[in-house]
């Protein structure tokens, strides 16, 4: 079979949509009477902001709603624009606007999150007078990324990553077209996991294997050939955007739920990612203290010497460290009674008012303090039967106990429960406040 190579046009360009009856994927948003259709059929254009990891179909859908409305289609691309370049899309919407036969404008800004503030406002009287509609897209999320105002004008459309069935189609529609040899089952599969729901990665994949395979003179792709070509198989990762949040979210909602192999799967995927060790062994410390606490204190414990073990070896043999962490996490009894009483204490101290400290608990290192009563009546618990004063206030004066800690009943907290019951009976049993 010979394959067609068009070195002048990239293959991303032959098989971009020319309707939207040919957009793969995204049928929550354009299936048949759904919210991005019903709004390319009511032939009125609206601002919005189409929010998706990277090689979902964004610019090609901007595009078509522009095909649809006959409008001009000015493209600005936020990581290398600027203020000039909004400043000469209002002049060709104006000029647009007021032409012989007028036409509608659709400014669409790629990587809007890129813009600043000001950059970002530059657009709302714009958008407001009607001079032109805004189309953003964006990989992170508008709600953080995109001015509020700018916001508010905007629908916001979430589109997803391609699926396993997406890109198979994507594949096909090459070969249709002579634009790549066959690929066995087992190459085919490779490929779209390497893709990893990006049809951008899988097409310009696609392009090198057909140039790759054209040299050789292959008439199918062996998933061997595939492996010697794409060499050691990566993956797209974001390491500072939506995705790599989600994922240290699943990893620490996995060890939260107690799922040792799930946790596993998801700080091995941050790490085949590319995701920094250190920042993993940070996290792993923080859920040690947070869902863990002194149900078994061994864990913070365990996490402190994974981060140690790992900068003493680095990767990859300090990773083994950080991976016996996130089991042990995962399968360590539970509990935030720490984290919660600490989030309580701190609310109860922001609204409470500074009470003094009594007397009897006050330092006294001078005369002068001992003969202001600093520190009188205080009882050194050491000194005391069992090592407790009973009957003791250490709170401030007329300060209801609060009850911040609420041990659990799970792993050691069951004992300090045990014990924490035991003092305030003996508590009672001596009077105390």
């Amino acid at each position: 079979m010979s394959v067609s190579v068009h070195l002048q046009q990239p293959l991303a360009e032959r098989l971009r949509p020319r309707n939207l009856g040919e957009v793969i994927g995204q049928q929550h948003l354009i299936g048949e009477g759904l919210a991005l259709r019903l709004a390319f059929e009511s032939g009125q254009p609206h601002s919005c902001i189409l929010w998706g990891p990277p090689g979902v179909g964004k610019t090609t859908i901007a595009r078509l709603m522009a095909d649809a409305f006959d409008a001009q289609f000015i493209s600005i691309s936020a990581v290398l624009g600027g203020v000039k370049d909004i400043r000469e899309a209002v002049e060709k919407a104006q000029a647009a606007l007021e032409g012989l036969q007028p036409q509608r404008t659709i400014v669409f800004v790629d990587e809007v999150h890129r813009f600043n503030k000001s950059q970002q406002d530059a657009f709302l009287p714009h958008v407001e007078s009607g001079l032109f509609t805004f189309i953003g897209a964006t990989t992170e999320n508008p709600s953080f990324e995109v001015n509020s105002a700018l916001l508010s004008r905007a629908a916001v459309y979430v589109l997803q990553a391609l699926n396993e069935a997406d890109l198979k189609q994507i594949v096909q529609r090459a070969l249709e077209i002579g634009a790549i040899v066959p690929l066995e089952a087992d190459a085919e599969q490779r490929l779209i996991a390497y893709a990893d729901g990006d049809a951008r990665r899988l097409l310009n994949t696609l392009e090198t294997l057909a140039v790759a395979a054209q040299r050789e003179k292959l008439e199918s792709i062996s998933d061997a050939w595939l492996l010697k070509v794409l060499g050691e198989r990566m993956r797209r990762y974001d390491k500072g955007g939506e995705q790599f949040y989600d994922t240290i979210s699943a990893l620490h909602k996995s060890v939260r739920g107690s799922d040792p192999d799930a946790a596993l799967y998801w700080f091995t995927r941050m790490l085949d990612g590319g995701a920094d060790p250190r920042y993993m062994a940070r996290r792993l410390i923080r859920m040690a203290a947070e869902d863990i606490g002194l149900a078994d204190p061994r864990a913070l414990r365990l996490a402190l010497d994974a981060a140690e073990v790992y900068e003493r070896l680095g990767s990859p043999e300090g990773e083994l460290a950080l991976a016996e962490c996130v089991i042990y996490l995962a399968v360590a009894a539970k509990s935030n009674a720490v984290y919660k009483a600490f989030n309580e204490a701190k609310a109860w101290v922001k609204k409470d008012g500074t009470r003094p400290v009594p007397m009897h608990l006050r330092n006294a290192p001078t005369q002068l303090m001992k003969t202001l009563d600093y520190g009188k009546g205080y009882r050194y618990a050491h000194d005391e039967e069992g090592g407790f004063a009973a009957g003791e206030n250490y709170l401030p004066e007329g300060m209801p106990a609060p009850g911040f800690y609420r041990p659990v009943d799970r792993g050691l907290e069951m004992k300090i429960a045990e014990k924490m019951a035991n003092l305030r009976e003996i508590n009672r049993a001596r009077g105390a406040k």
